[in-house]
Order: C-alpha cells, then structure tokens, then sequence
C-alpha cells in the first residue's frame, strides 16, 4: 500500500485519484471533458455551467466549515471523533477527517474495509458484526499487517465465529467491541444481561481482547421531542452501565477502552451522559475514550439532518449550525400541463427516504441566478424523473434548470461515482475546486 505503520492514510493514495480519468461512466461530466484527468480538468477552471444535469455537487465551503465545527465541538466536550466512512465512501474526505484528528474511521461492513486499508487507513472500527469467514480472516489478515481494527459483537454464537476463524492465524488478537441494543432497536444484545454475557465471552477468548462497549441510539428515536430524548438518554445509561459492569468483573483487555456511541442526529446526549465516565477511571483502570461516530455532518442537508442535528436545530442559519454541503442540479424535460413539469433526475439520482428534495430555486441555465420557487414542491419520484408541482402562473419551460434541496446525505452519495466539487453554492456560478471519487 505505501503507507507506514504510523501513517493515518497512505496520502499517495489519495492523491492519485487526481489522475484518474474521465470518461463516460462519470455522469455528471460532459463529454466534451472526457479523456482528461481530474487533475487537468480542475486546471482548466470550468465552473457550474461546465456540468451536466442532472448533477449533484458539494460545496466546498460548507463543508470546511463542517469539518471545523464539529472538531471544534468534539474538543471542548472531551470526546473523540470517529466519523462514519459509510456516508461518503470517499478516501479524500476520509482524509480532511483524518488530518483534523479524527480518532479513525468507521465503517460497516467488509466490502468498506476494503476500501479502507487499500487507501491505508490505519484504525477502522467496523459497527457491525463480523460473521463471513472470509471477512473475518480479511480482518485478520489486516491486523496482521499492523493495522488495528475494531469490530462489534452482540452475540455469543458471533464470539465463537471470530475465534474460530481466527484459529487459523493464532498470533492474531482482535479488539471487539461489546455492542447493547434494545427491544425496537437494530442490532445489539437486548437485555443488560445478555450484553454483559457477550462481553464475559469475549474476555474469555484468546484471540479477541474486549476493547469496549458501545451501540447505535439513533435506531431506537427519530425526532427530537422529549420522549424521543428520554429514550436516547435512558439507552445510553444503559451502556455506562455496561462498561461499569465490564469494570468490576476485570474484562477489559486492553489499556484504553473506548465507550462508542453517537450517530449525527444525538451526539449531544451522548457526550453529556457518557463523557462522564472518563473521569471515574481510577489509576487501576483502563483509560476511557468516547468516541462518536457522525457520519452525515461533513456534508450535512436541507432535510432530516437540518432539523435533527444538535448543531443547528434550534437555529439552522447561525454560524454554529452545521451548512447543507450537497445540492442537485437538474432540468425540466416537460412541462406537460399548467403547474406540473417532470425533471430529469428521479431515484436514480436523488435520495428520497428521508423526505423529497426541495426546490430551491430555478435559472433559464445552469449558473444563471437563481429565481425564486414559491410554493412548488416535489410530489413524486420515479427511476428517472421527478414530479414538481408549481404555480401555474409561473413561466417555467423544458431546458429550465432546478436547484434542489436535499435530505439524507448517506443515500445521496452513493448514487454518484464522481461528485464534483463547487467553491460555494452561495455564488450563481461557481467555479469547481476537486471532483471527488467514491466507493461505494
């Protein structure tokens, strides 16, 4: 890989993706610009109007200020960051992350992990459990090579794959992370009991170190009224008494154990509940990190996260709330009866399950400046088109193009191989800084 053992990421990794070249399975580039490398098109200094629609973009701007915000955040209340790779998929991104002092980099499966030590990075924690052999012995054979991966466990019978797996190559110890969950819930033991059982069988194997304990209470509320907070609160208790239990019966196995938590809708509740338990450490114990593991915040949204996350629910516009880092550009394709024109991006495209894109504004072209959309909406989305109601009233004709909002960044990305990158979507026109490549 070219990368050292102290290395975070292997950088001339990353870097190369700069010369990768254009072509024809990279949607949003015309093809005008194929057979050029990332690197000569930014060179070239094309702007927003140089693009494509549909397109979706991220803005630079944004989410530099994102970047900061959160590290920002995450300092002053004691805990560390390790941001959920599964939202970009982007080495690059993983890399500012990475470089700001992020903890390391999460993930969910083993395809993800790939990924991740092809680009060298050195700390993955996989939230998820690990039950194919063959992405158990990849996780082996990884650590071997001196990186360090943490995986989740929730069951006895998941203690038991790892280990006999991990038989094969017995010079290998994999740190785990003891996962509690709760009826409703996704994945993670149910009761207090059956996780503090999974964390007693993995204490008891000889290749598996417990290195924490942790879960996902974004699985269990999704709105921010005080009963939703109330769950969030009462489940991580749950787990600072998990980790006190694994204290006193002496299960840790390593010298640092890492209590995780926080998805990008609660990490609020998570550092005031759980970065207590650093400071109970005696001098006998293993020194204790919270991690969060945000994903979404990077690129942020003008949707679900925009009124959920704690940086910016109260008050979205001020400048300590996290700032919509990614919008579609699309056109009018028809515009077949009064208030209704069907677009040229549809599920395809656009993400769709955590509520419909907005529009935001509308142009005669690409970069022109944006005029304003009272009341449209987007009702419908097939595979390739997008239904948006307006007023009737209103001059809106095929070739027009559309500004749209939207929510859930985690299922916008992934539809997209390359991203280009604006300086700032504040501008009409912006000129393109980076298109970055994903993984997914």
């Amino acid at each position: 890989m070219g990368s050292t053992s102290n290395e975070r990421i292997d950088v001339h990794s990353v870097e190369q993706l700069s010369g990768q070249i254009l072509d024809w399975q990279h949607q949003a580039i015309p093809a005008s610009y194929h057979g050029r490398s990332v690197r000569e098109f930014i060179a070239s200094e094309p702007r927003l109007n140089n693009l494509q629609t549909p397109v979706l973009t991220l803005d630079e701007s944004a989410m530099e200020h994102n970047l900061q915000l959160l590290d920002s955040w995450c300092r002053k209340h004691g805990v560390a960051l390790a941001p959920h790779g599964k939202t970009t998929m982007s080495p690059e991104l993983w890399k500012r992350q990475l470089d700001l002092g992020a903890w390391g980099i999460t993930l969910a499966n083993a395809h993800q992990l790939r990924t991740a030590r092809a680009f060298g990075v050195q700390r993955v924690m996989i939230a998820n459990s690990l039950t194919d052999p063959q992405a158990i012995a990849f996780a082996a054979a990884e650590t071997a090579k001196g990186a360090e991966i943490y995986s989740w466990v929730d069951s006895v019978r998941t203690v038991q794959l790892l280990s006999e797996v991990l038989a094969a190559t017995p010079s290998v110890t994999l740190p785990v992370i003891a996962e509690l969950g709760a009826p409703g819930g996704r994945t993670g033991a149910r009761t207090d009991a059956e996780g503090l059982e999974v964390a007693r069988a993995v204490a008891a194997a000889p290749q598996l170190a417990l290195a924490g304990v942790g879960g996902y209470e974004g699985a269990l509320a999704h709105t921010t009224d005080e009963q939703a907070l109330d769950t969030v609160r009462q489940y991580l208790r749950r787990v600072g008494e998990l980790h006190r239990a694994a204290l006193e019966e002496k299960l840790y196995g390593l010298d640092e154990v890492i209590i995780t938590a926080g998805g990008s809708a609660y990490f609020d509740e998570v550092a005031s509940v759980l970065a207590q338990l650093r400071s109970e450490a005696t001098a006998e114990d293993p020194q204790v990190q919270v991690v969060l593991r945000s994903g979404a915040y990077i690129i942020h949204d003008d949707g679900f996260y925009r009124v959920i996350s704690p940086l910016g629910r109260s008050n979205p516009d001020s400048e300590q709330a996290l700032r919509a880092g990614m919008h579609a550009w699309v056109r009018v394709v028809s515009q077949p009866e009064p208030g209704l024109a069907l677009l040229d991006a549809g599920k395809r495209d656009l993400p769709f399950d955590e509520g419909m894109p907005v529009p935001q504004g509308y142009a005669h072209q690409l970069g022109d400046e944006l005029k304003d959309l009272p009341g449209a909406s987007i009702t419908a989305v097939n595979d390739q088109h997008a239904f948006l109601r307006f007023d009737p009233e209103l001059s809106l004709n095929p070739g027009d193009v559309i500004r749209l909002g939207l929510s859930h960044p985690c299922t916008a990305l992934d539809k997209w191989v390359m991203i280009p990158v604006v300086e700032s979507c504040s501008q009409s026109n912006p000129r393109l800084v980076n298109v970055v490549r994903t993984f997914f």
